[in-house]
């Protein structure tokens, strides 16, 4: 399943699973276990956790359970530039040491 977190808009195509906030993400993969493919927005409305909590819970969760699908991708489609670039690159880092293991 692909997921697509975002606050406001809705995904282009099927086959998507929306979720419009951290704490929704997180509990659908904690009651499904990992998508195959996240699509992140970062700033989710006020007061909510931003996005990129959500790339630090699959790192953290991948750390503790080893359980990240190797077909694992991401895209960040988020508008807020250093945001997007803190998404991308914490989860390429984390990719390619987790290929080194």
């Amino acid at each position: 399943m692909k997921m697509f977190l975002d606050d406001e808009r809705d995904p282009v195509g099927t086959g998507w699973v929306v979720v419009r906030s951290v704490a929704e993400a997180i509990a659908w993969v904690e009651m499904h276990g990992w998508p195959i493919y996240v699509s992140f927005d970062n700033d989710l409305g006020d007061g909510q956790a931003e996005g990129r909590r959500f790339a630090d819970f699959l790192i953290e969760r991948d750390l503790d359970h080893g359980d990240m699908p190797e077909s694992f991708g991401f895209y960040v489609h988020s508008q807020n530039l250093v945001a997007r670039q803190a998404i991308e690159g914490k989860l390429r880092a984390y990719l390619s040491i987790r290929m080194q293991r």
